[in-house]
């Protein structure tokens, strides 16, 4: 039997609006974002004022990870909530730091993502221990740099904490998401000859063939679109993101080069992806012995998915029910987030978060009341799962 657990929405409403006004633009995005730091400090005094111990560790020079750990008696399952700190840049908002409430929603950069999910990660806190609840396994409250550009905090985090299991409070508007896509970036290089360009007999354009190669990469990402899709994130994609090749107007371009995007749905692999690629290099070198490309993968995050039978899946949906009194819908994102990390570090992971709006946009809001019922979905969810097995 599950003992009761009052979340405090003022508490939650507090911490949401001092969270949205600290700025933590990611430098890596926007050149002068104030980083993590701030927010970092912020998290950091209030689950020590909470009563969990906490560790601060940079995961990049300047880019703080937050880890808090409420510690279980022992012989139960462990649990780690996850949040990022950082948010995209503030262009075009009017007033990105204000956290003004109005008709419900809490207004500013990063309040949707992901603040909202930072702060109901600290209201379950704050439930649990006001309510002296007992666990048997740990539960770990981890808020993380940088998942907006490379995801080192959550990369730096795995290597430092293992748990049974994992929560990442992305905004889902609290729905249940099982699954998502992952990326591969390649980047693909057509060789030709330089010569002056009256001299079409040794010349050889390298931007003639990558045109060539663009060609048959249409028709690829055509078919792409036609294969059985996933359930959840639906069918694997690509597009053309960088092109740049030549060096002068009257000059035969010796070099160019292409930038992709591919993204993969669950089951996907580099190599697959890769080969998809090269069999293109391959048919076009066939056809002609002047063409000359490589084809190189040089960063990739794996997509992400969970089994609907899972055991955290059937505790987060008791919880939701319990709070909302309807289970939550299935769900699949076509975005990545760092719940695939987690995941390949072993945790069985599920993402689930606040209703807003304006991901990376002028407007950004959250629903105030929807994080405060996260933030009981998240301690509910933490008195099951940690229970001793």
């Amino acid at each position: 039997m599950v003992s009761a657990l009052r979340v405090d929405p003022i508490y939650v409403q507090s911490v949401l609006q001092r969270l949205v006004r600290l700025d933590s633009v990611n430098p890596s995005l926007v050149a002068g974002g104030a980083g993590e730091a701030a927010v970092a400090a912020y998290v950091a005094a209030q689950l020590e004022r909470l009563g969990l111990s906490v560790q601060v560790s940079e995961a990049a020079p300047g880019r703080p990870n937050v880890v808090g750990r409420l510690a279980g008696q022992g012989g139960g399952r462990s649990l780690l909530l996850n949040a990022h700190m950082d948010t995209v840049g503030v262009a075009g908002m009017a007033a990105p730091f204000a956290g003004e409430v109005r008709d419900g929603r809490l207004y500013g950069r990063g309040a949707y993502d992901m603040k909202g999910g930072l702060a109901a990660m600290l209201g379950a806190a704050q439930a649990l221990t006001a309510a002296g609840a007992t666990l048997q396994g740990d539960l770990w409250i981890t808020a993380v740099a940088d998942e907006e550009y490379a995801s080192l905090g959550t990369e730096h985090l795995v290597q430092q904490v293992r748990a049974d299991a994992a929560i990442v409070t992305e905004p889902t508007d609290l729905a249940l998401c099982r699954a998502h896509r992952g990326f591969i970036w390649f980047r693909v290089e057509t060789v030709g000859r330089a010569a002056h360009g009256s001299r079409f007999r040794e010349g050889v354009d390298a931007n003639m063939r990558m045109g060539r190669f663009l060609a048959e990469l249409d028709k690829l990402e055509q078919a792409l679109r036609q294969r059985l899709p996933h359930p959840l994130v639906g069918p694997p994609s690509l597009h053309a993101a960088l092109l740049s090749g030549g060096s002068a107007l009257s000059v035969y371009a010796a070099n160019c080069t292409l930038q992709i995007e591919r993204r993969t749905i669950p089951g996907e692999t580099v190599d697959v992806a890769a080969a998809e690629l090269q069999a293109i290099v391959d048919r076009l070198a066939a056809a002609d012995p002047t063409f000359q490309a490589s084809v190189t993968p040089f960063f990739a995050r794996s997509p992400f998915e969970v089994a609907a039978n899972a055991p955290l899946v059937a505790v987060v949906e008791a919880a939701v029910v319990d709070c909302l009194g309807a289970p939550p819908a299935h769900m699949g994102q076509t975005f990545w987030t760092d719940a695939a990390l987690l995941a390949d570090a072993g945790m069985e992971t599920v993402i689930i978060g606040p209703r807003g709006y304006g991901l990376h946009s002028d407007e950004e809001w959250v629903d105030v009341q929807s994080v405060a019922d996260l933030a009981q979905i998240l301690a509910n969810t933490a008195q099951r799962y940690c229970r001793q097995v």
